[in-house]
C-alpha cells in the first residue's frame, strides 16, 4: 500500500496518533458518511441530488484521492492543499444541509473535526520536512 519506512522517517508531531488509531476512526468515519448521504439522499427538502449532495460528493472524491498522492507521490503540499479544501467542503456542506433545514448535518461534524486535525499533521510533515 505504502512505503511504511518513508512514512515512519517522516518528522511528525508529537500529536500523531499511533497507526492503530487510523485504522479505527477511518472506518467508523465512513460509515457515517454513508449514513449522512442516504439519509440526506431520502430526505424530501432535498431533491434528487441537491446542493449538500453535489459538494459532499466532491470532498468525498478528494478524500479519496488523498491517500494516493500523500503516500505513493510522495507530494506533501499538494496533500495539504487536498485537505484544505476537504475541510472547506466539508464545512460547507455542513452549511448547506442546515441551510435547507436539515437535520443531518452534525453528523458531519465528527468527520470534519478529524479532518481538521489531518490538515494539522498533514501541515506539519509539510513544515518540517
Amino acid at each position: 500500500m505504502y512505503d511504511k519506512e518513508w512514512y515512519n522517517n517522516l518528522n511528525k508531531s508529537s500529536l500523531t496518533p499511533p497507526s492503530y488509531v487510523f485504522g479505527i476512526v477511518w472506518p467508523l468515519l465512513y460509515i457515517s458518511l454513508i449514513v449522512y448521504a442516504v439519509l440526506t439522499f431520502l430526505d424530501t427538502k432535498c431533491v434528487g441530488f441537491c446542493s449538500p449532495l453535489i459538494f459532499f460528493t466532491i470532498q468525498l472524491g478528494i478524500n479519496l484521492i488523498w491517500s494516493t498522492v500523500f503516500f505513493r507521490y510522495r507530494l506533501l503540499k499538494t496533500a495539504l492543499f487536498l485537505v484544505l479544501l476537504m475541510v472547506s467542503l466539508t464545512a460547507y456542506t455542513i452549511y448547506e444541509t442546515w441551510r435547507l433545514d436539515i437535520n443531518y448535518y452534525y453528523i458531519l461534524i465528527p468527520y470534519l473535526l478529524w479532518i481538521s486535525f489531518a490538515t494539522y499533521l498533514n501541515g506539519y510533515i509539510v513544515l518540517k520536512n
